[in-house]
């Protein structure tokens, strides 16, 4: 897979402010409440993993800041535009691959990526990507004439990908982009983000926890609507799951221990001849993922009992 070393562009009017601002936002249905009063500023070339529970509102506040959807209350601004109202040039700044693209099966691959690219000229972009190269960075230039139905998924996603690189967007949203990858296209996918992060803003929204971890330098986690952690996957790690276990077997049998720092405990048990099968397992993001989820509906619960 060819990288996309992309150092020398960026569009004069990039803002130097955060590149997203999200201020009170909420999304009803009916009577129910998806969204549920975020506050959220993303800055330039981050990389954000947004993680949580089916139902937690990850798909609706993307959909809000990609102007698909257009909030009951609240201000969202992305590169310095109301997503719902932005003019087309807006649109040309922003690369959007969703979990499932429209289908066109009957055309080539080539010939897609010529008509995504045909779209931003209409509205004066002139530094777009080629349409080989792109194919080239994601695998897929000995495709280039096979129509797509043809393709496998995974083949299919990464055109997807493409189709939302071939702008050079200010800002990327992936909604579960390596759904269908085997590992070696997982591993180029990530190769080929890590290759345009340092000029573009990266907006993940994902199930994978190990890909959040690998990926984003920041991670929030939606639950009920509602953000109940922002952080680095260390700091969220730290905070909900940094405890450790130290296990280990003696005369009298097996032992557990959960510490802050084990290693008073491993030296006790170093001197120890009689301990043996000694094993530490530090928390992972996957405990704290847990744990922020297990909290935050807790406390939901506790507030629905006090208000009955």
């Amino acid at each position: 897979m060819t990288l996309l070393m992309d150092t020398q562009h960026r569009h004069d009017s990039a803002p130097t402010a955060p590149v997203i601002r999200v201020s009170g936002l909420t999304m009803t249905y009916g009577t129910r409440r998806v969204l549920d009063g975020i506050d959220l500023e993303i800055g330039m070339r981050e990389k954000i993993a947004i993680l949580g529970p089916n139902g937690a509102g990850k798909s609706t506040l993307v959909e809000t800041l990609e102007g698909i959807r257009r909030p009951s209350s609240g201000e969202v601004t992305v590169l310095g535009e109301v997503p719902s109202t932005a003019p087309e040039a807006w649109k040309s700044r922003i690369g959007i691959v969703l979990q499932s693209w429209r289908d066109h099966g009957t055309w080539r691959v080539i010939d897609i990526l010529r008509y995504v690219a045909a779209g931003h000229r209409t509205v004066g972009r002139d530094d777009l990507r080629d349409p080989a190269e792109m194919l080239a960075a994601v695998g897929l230039a000995d495709r280039s004439r096979q129509l797509i139905r043809t393709l496998s998924g995974g083949q299919r996603r990464r055109l997807d990908v493409a189709c939302a690189l071939i702008s050079r967007p200010d800002v990327l949203f992936l909604d579960e982009p390596t759904t269908g990858f085997d590992p070696s296209a997982r591993r180029s996918f990530h190769e080929l983000m890590d290759s345009i992060a340092e000029t573009t803003t990266i907006i993940w929204a994902t199930h994978d926890l190990s890909e959040a971890q690998r990926m984003c330098d920041r991670i929030l986690v939606l639950d009920g609507g509602a953000i109940v952690a922002d952080g680095s996957p260390d700091d969220l790690r730290a905070a909900m799951a940094g405890r450790t276990t130290v296990t280990w077997r003696d005369g009298e049998g097996r032992h557990s221990r959960e510490v802050d720092d084990p290693r008073a405990l491993l030296a006790a048990l170093s001197a120890d001849p009689s301990a043996v099968d000694v094993e530490v397992r530090r928390g992972t993001l996957e405990d704290a993922y847990l744990a922020i989820v297990a909290r935050a509906e807790a406390s939901d619960q506790s507030e629905q009992k006090e208000a009955s």
